[in-house]
């Protein structure tokens, strides 16, 4: 009886899961002749209305038929505060405080898919109890010079790994019907003269690295809105590009959503309208009414296309397109009947917020195991760095967040070690951003750092919390880094702590790559990255032992900046030449230049180390050859030798032997987290279709995956491998 039962039960659950997949598709058939209603009662004004912003972050419905307007929010790692309907100012708002999730170069080195699913969740959750329709993130820009502002904004170097970590934030924000909003299309890899500069790539390395994660978030994750970058590609500026809008992403990608403007990024009437923008936000605006030269009405997606449009200088199947395009996107958000209400700063959210920040934690060195630091210890620990006591959320740029709450590292250190007593000293001071001018510190550098020095002499441990932060020229929209080496003198002050207590611990909190002179001086090194509402308490426990570190890195750290591919080529390569910037690595970006060129880096991509051993044993591929439909797996054995839970990435990269073009010496083309106990041993599966080792033709416009022998590299970062396997694919 049980067991008729259970199978009655599971034969329900199939067919409730088959009966609601036929009711989403029904569902989205319906939306197409409702949209289809609504067109044939629009004015022409009315369909421009659709295209164009009406405040700083809101497009107007049409109230006439019941139709609602659409909100935006900045992500991506939290919503932010409501900004003033015609102004930059805060609003003033009590009630738009948020949880401050990590920025997303945290969210990558989990490379845990799953975790960006409950991050998606949570944020989108988060929007929806705002009541915003669309949420703007997450930035997949690839990571190509450790000077970029805004990488801490986007999730690493590598194209598969974005790829792979975008889909199920998309789909768990999405889940919530609100929209997310995948940025900067496409390009946009620098913030020097980035309203300007004309990037000039080759159409491989465009496809191969630059466009891989857009399309990713199209084809798998169903995003329902893209927004067009600043910069400009073949002369052309993005949000009004054809080959970008119309040729590849509405067209060979099927994008049936909507393509939004960074705030200011049109910059013409017929371009915006016949290549691709749907809707225009941002441009200049300082007034609400027509008698302003700026003012909404005056957007080049406004009365300038009516007229247009009555002059018949261009077709009125271009606007139905636009506002059929944002209907759908209201009908999937705003529009849906039996919205959930989401929710905010709930233990949940925060729960996930710190899960994040732990497992994208990276311990970078640990010499002597030096951590974890026993948290029953009654040693002097002096804390040192401004970084450790300072504000995160705050600053860089449109994603600053208005936090509930934001536990700093000194809180957690505190709170991890009862029993030790704990001191802390700034060292350095950071200057501040007024409209993006950087200010100098008002204190006198030269006493704090001997009062950090003095303390460092009567300290058991140093813990220097040091790094970069979201000032103008750091980590920070619209300006990038000015130099490679940390701000302030840090680099000097690590070296003369160094010089008077040997039990140094380094963390750095940052977006980006920094140089470390330092770095055989000290014992420890945790890159921490910006980890939002709960840093404090994921430090804490990462430096206790309470969490076992598992972050991967998600981009390279060279030695020294020339060894970056896009500095190797002077000017040209960043920040470029007369507003032209040429990426002439071409597809070698990242570890594929260092692996490449053979480049030792300060640390590889994908390396991050443990409190505990992994062996790997039994590593093989499931046949030794392919047909190109076919899906190669790569099988294996790991097992936990150590004494404490831990989690590692087993990482699969891939190496053509004999291709007939230039290709990196192997690219990430698999990965897997597994969690194991103490003496735990478990078995693994990796698959890697064999199209997936294909390269873009771009004499021919297509994708080839060759014939021949290829080398499947197992290991646990670019430059640890393990196992060999060759395959061969027919």
């Amino acid at each position: 009886m049980k067991i008729y039962l259970y199978r009655k039960l599971i034969l329900s659950l199939l067919l409730l899961v088959v009966s609601s997949s036929l009711v989403s598709a029904q569902e989205e058939q319906d939306i197409e002749t409702k949209i289809d209603q609504i067109l044939s009662q629009l004015t022409l004004e009315e369909k421009v209305k659709l295209c164009h912003a009406q405040s700083k972050f809101s497009v107007p419905g049409v109230a006439r038929l019941g139709i609602p307007e659409l909100w935006m929010s900045d992500g991506p790692h939290g919503v932010r505060a409501e900004i003033s309907w015609d102004s930059w100012k805060h609003a003033g708002w009590t009630n738009d405080s948020c949880t401050a999730f990590p920025a997303l170069t945290a969210l990558a080195s989990t490379f845990n898919p799953a975790l960006s699913r409950e991050f998606g969740v949570a944020i989108g959750e988060e929007a929806r109890y705002r009541h915003k329709d669309v949420l703007l993130g997450p930035g997949v820009n690839i990571y190509r010079t450790p000077l970029n502002g805004r990488n801490f904004e986007y999730m690493g170097e590598d194209p598969f790994l974005a790829s792979t970590m975008v889909v199920p934030y998309i789909h768990g924000v999405q889940q919530n019907k609100v929209a997310a909003c995948v940025k900067h299309y496409a390009l946009n890899n620098q913030e020097v003269l980035r309203n300007e500069i004309d990037v000039v790539v080759d159409k491989r390395a465009l496809h191969e690295i630059y466009l891989p994660a857009f399309k990713a978030a199209v084809v798998q994750g169903k995003v329902w809105s893209i927004m067009g970058a600043y910069n400009k590609y073949e002369g052309v500026y993005c949000c009004e590009n054809k080959s970008l809008n119309i040729d590849i992403l509405k067209r060979k990608w099927g994008f049936d959503g909507v393509v939004i403007s960074d705030w200011a990024a049109a910059h013409s009437t017929k371009g915006s309208a016949l290549y691709g923008l749907d809707i225009e936000m941002g441009t200049g605006t300082n007034g609400l009414t027509t008698s302003v030269a700026n003012s909404y009405d005056s957007y080049y997606l406004a009365t300038p296309l009516l007229k247009m449009l009555q002059n018949g200088q261009i077709e009125e199947s271009v606007v139905n397109d636009k506002a059929r395009r944002v209907l759908r996107l209201m009908m999937r958000t705003t529009m849906v009947p039996n919205r959930p209400y989401g929710s905010k700063g709930s233990k949940a959210h925060f729960d996930v917020a710190r899960k994040v920040a732990e497992e994208g934690m990276i311990l970078l060195r640990n010499q002597n195991n030096t951590l974890p630091i026993d948290e029953k210890s009654n040693i002097k620990i002096a804390v040192i760095g401004q970084n450790a006591v300072k504000k995160m959320t705050l600053g860089g740029g449109s994603s600053e967040l208005k936090a509930i709450h934001e536990i700093s590292p000194l809180q957690g250190i505190k709170d991890a070690f009862p029993e030790a007593t704990v001191t802390h000293t700034f060292g350095y001071t950071a200057g501040e951003t007024v409209y993006d001018v950087l200010t100098y510190p008002k204190e006198n550098q030269d006493s704090l750092a001997m009062v950090a020095i003095n303390q460092a002499k009567e300290a058991d441990m140093v813990i220097f919390v040091g790094g970069l932060n979201k000032n103008y020229q750091q980590d920070c929209e619209n300006g990038d880094r000015t130099g490679y080496n940390l701000p302030y003198n840090q680099d000097q002050l690590i070296e003369n702590i160094a010089n008077v207590n040997s039990n140094v611990v380094v963390v750095l909190v940052s977006g980006n790559a920094v140089a470390m002179p330092w770095r055989s001086d000290v014992k420890a090194i945790v890159q921490a990255w910006y980890s939002g509402s709960e840093t404090g308490s994921a430090l804490g426990n990462i430096l206790s032992g309470k969490v076992n570190p598992s972050g991967k890195l998600p981009i390279t750290f060279p030695k020294q900046l020339d060894d970056s591919p896009a500095h190797t080529f002077g000017k040209q390569g960043y920040p470029g030449i007369a507003k032209k910037v040429y990426y002439k690595e071409g597809i070698l970006v990242g570890y594929r230049w260092f692996d490449t060129k053979k480049i030792d880096p300060l640390y590889c991509f994908g390396y991050g180390l443990s409190y505990t051993n992994f062996k790997m044993d039994k590593i093989h591929s499931d046949r030794k050859s392919y047909d190109k439909e076919d899906v190669i797996t790569v099988k294996g054995e790991i097992e936990n030798t150590g004494k404490v839970s831990g989690s590692e990435v087993i990482q699969v990269y891939v190496e053509d032997v004999k291709s007939s073009v230039l290709k990196p010496l192997q690219e990430l083309k698999g990965f897997k987290k597994i969690k194991l106990n103490p003496l735990e041993k478990k078995t693994f599966q990796i698959k890697i279709p064999v199209s997936s080792l294909n390269y873009y033709d771009a004499d021919n416009e297509k994708w080839v995956v060759e014939s021949g022998r290829y080398r499947l590299r197992v290991g646990t970062s670019s430059r640890d491998i393990i196992k060999n396997i060759y395959v061969e694919v027919k």
